[in-house]
Protein backbone atom coordinates (compact mmCIF):
# COMPACT_ATOMS: atom_id res chain seq x y z
CA UNK A 1 0.00 0.00 0.00
CA UNK A 2 1.41 3.35 -1.14
CA UNK A 3 1.54 6.01 1.42
CA UNK A 4 1.90 9.48 1.70
CA UNK A 5 5.49 9.31 3.47
CA UNK A 6 6.37 7.42 0.16
CA UNK A 7 5.14 10.49 -2.03
CA UNK A 8 7.14 12.48 0.02
CA UNK A 9 10.29 10.29 -0.97
CA UNK A 10 9.38 10.26 -4.39
CA UNK A 11 8.90 13.59 -4.76
CA UNK A 12 12.29 14.42 -2.70
CA UNK A 13 14.69 12.70 -5.48
CA UNK A 14 13.10 15.02 -8.25
CA UNK A 15 12.87 18.24 -6.86
CA UNK A 16 8.62 17.81 -5.46
CA UNK A 17 7.87 18.47 -9.16
CA UNK A 18 4.64 17.14 -9.67
CA UNK A 19 2.09 16.23 -12.99
CA UNK A 20 -0.99 17.82 -11.79
CA UNK A 21 -4.09 17.05 -13.95
CA UNK A 22 -7.32 18.29 -13.64
CA UNK A 23 -10.83 17.64 -15.84
CA UNK A 24 -11.73 21.01 -18.75
CA UNK A 25 -15.46 21.65 -18.98
CA UNK A 26 -15.17 19.62 -22.62
CA UNK A 27 -14.28 16.75 -20.21
CA UNK A 28 -10.55 16.43 -21.69
CA UNK A 29 -7.73 16.35 -19.50
CA UNK A 30 -5.23 19.15 -18.82
CA UNK A 31 -1.73 19.07 -17.41
CA UNK A 32 1.03 20.59 -15.74
CA UNK A 33 4.08 20.71 -13.67
CA UNK A 34 4.03 21.88 -10.42
CA UNK A 35 5.86 21.59 -7.49
CA UNK A 36 3.69 20.07 -5.07
CA UNK A 37 4.41 18.62 -1.66
CA UNK A 38 2.67 17.13 1.48
CA UNK A 39 2.14 18.83 4.58
CA UNK A 40 -0.70 19.49 7.11
CA UNK A 41 -4.06 21.00 6.46
CA UNK A 42 -3.88 24.39 8.69
CA UNK A 43 -7.37 23.68 9.88
CA UNK A 44 -7.66 20.08 11.14
CA UNK A 45 -4.36 19.01 10.40
CA UNK A 46 -5.11 16.13 7.76
CA UNK A 47 -2.06 14.95 5.88
CA UNK A 48 -2.74 16.45 2.27
CA UNK A 49 -0.55 17.29 -0.98
CA UNK A 50 -0.55 20.66 -1.54
CA UNK A 51 0.98 23.12 -4.06
CA UNK A 52 0.50 26.78 -5.44
CA UNK A 53 -0.76 28.14 -8.32
CA UNK A 54 -2.52 31.47 -9.82
CA UNK A 55 -3.61 32.17 -13.67
CA UNK A 56 -7.05 30.75 -15.02
CA UNK A 57 -6.55 27.21 -16.49
CA UNK A 58 -6.30 25.09 -13.21
CA UNK A 59 -8.25 27.19 -11.18
CA UNK A 60 -11.42 27.20 -13.08
CA UNK A 61 -11.26 23.82 -14.08
CA UNK A 62 -10.49 22.94 -9.94
CA UNK A 63 -13.54 25.13 -9.11
CA UNK A 64 -15.99 23.71 -11.61
CA UNK A 65 -14.83 19.93 -11.36
CA UNK A 66 -12.93 19.75 -8.43
CA UNK A 67 -11.47 16.08 -8.75
CA UNK A 68 -7.34 16.20 -9.26
CA UNK A 69 -4.62 13.99 -9.59
CA UNK A 70 -1.26 14.71 -8.80
CA UNK A 71 1.83 12.24 -9.84
CA UNK A 72 5.27 12.49 -8.44
CA UNK A 73 8.07 10.84 -10.40
CA UNK A 74 11.85 9.59 -10.19
CA UNK A 75 13.28 7.90 -12.55
CA UNK A 76 10.74 4.60 -13.22
CA UNK A 77 9.32 5.07 -9.68
CA UNK A 78 6.19 6.82 -9.53
CA UNK A 79 3.41 8.11 -7.59
CA UNK A 80 0.30 9.56 -7.93
CA UNK A 81 -2.70 10.87 -5.08
CA UNK A 82 -5.85 11.75 -6.05
CA UNK A 83 -8.77 13.18 -4.20
CA UNK A 84 -10.83 16.54 -4.35
CA UNK A 85 -9.17 19.85 -4.22
CA UNK A 86 -9.61 22.56 -1.67
CA UNK A 87 -8.90 26.43 -2.98
CA UNK A 88 -7.41 29.06 -0.15
CA UNK A 89 -6.76 31.97 -1.84
CA UNK A 90 -8.02 35.56 -2.26
CA UNK A 91 -10.39 34.84 -4.87
CA UNK A 92 -10.75 31.86 -2.75
CA UNK A 93 -11.40 32.51 0.92
CA UNK A 94 -11.79 29.69 3.20
CA UNK A 95 -14.34 31.10 6.28
CA UNK A 96 -11.46 30.30 8.85
CA UNK A 97 -8.26 31.33 7.39
CA UNK A 98 -7.72 35.02 6.92
CA UNK A 99 -4.66 37.16 5.44
CA UNK A 100 -2.13 35.81 8.03
CA UNK A 101 -2.89 32.37 7.89
CA UNK A 102 -3.01 32.03 4.48
CA UNK A 103 0.43 33.79 4.44
CA UNK A 104 1.78 31.19 6.55
CA UNK A 105 0.28 28.66 4.76
CA UNK A 106 1.40 29.69 1.10
CA UNK A 107 5.23 29.73 2.61
CA UNK A 108 4.22 25.97 4.24
CA UNK A 109 3.31 24.91 0.77
CA UNK A 110 6.52 26.38 -0.81
CA UNK A 111 8.53 24.55 2.17
CA UNK A 112 6.70 21.33 1.56
CA UNK A 113 7.74 21.55 -2.34
CA UNK A 114 11.12 21.77 -0.94
CA UNK A 115 11.41 25.59 -1.36
CA UNK A 116 13.58 28.14 0.52
CA UNK A 117 13.88 31.85 0.78
CA UNK A 118 16.10 34.29 0.83
CA UNK A 119 13.60 37.05 1.53
CA UNK A 120 10.67 35.70 2.99
CA UNK A 121 8.94 39.36 2.66
CA UNK A 122 9.88 39.38 -0.78
CA UNK A 123 7.66 36.36 -1.65
CA UNK A 124 4.62 37.08 0.88
CA UNK A 125 4.63 40.40 -1.53
CA UNK A 126 4.97 38.61 -4.35
CA UNK A 127 2.20 35.81 -3.75
CA UNK A 128 -0.53 38.62 -3.07
CA UNK A 129 0.57 40.72 -5.89
CA UNK A 130 0.02 37.56 -8.56
CA UNK A 131 -3.16 36.34 -6.27
CA UNK A 132 -1.84 32.93 -5.44
CA UNK A 133 -3.66 30.12 -4.45
CA UNK A 134 -3.51 26.74 -2.28
CA UNK A 135 -4.45 24.07 -3.75
CA UNK A 136 -4.91 21.04 -1.09
CA UNK A 137 -5.81 17.82 -2.11
CA UNK A 138 -7.21 15.41 0.40
CA UNK A 139 -6.04 12.20 -0.85
CA UNK A 140 -9.11 9.17 -1.42
CA UNK A 141 -6.55 7.14 -3.74
CA UNK A 142 -2.91 6.76 -3.28
CA UNK A 143 -1.32 4.12 -5.95
CA UNK A 144 2.28 3.51 -7.36
CA UNK A 145 4.34 1.20 -9.45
Amino acid sequence: MTTLEDVTEIGRQDLFLAVVSTRRSDDTIQSSVVNAGVLAHPVDGADVVGFVTYGKTKLANLRLRPQISVTFRAGWQWATVEGGAELIGPDDPHPVIDAEVLRLLLRNVFMAAGGSHHDWDSYDRTMVEQRRTAVLVGPSRIYSN
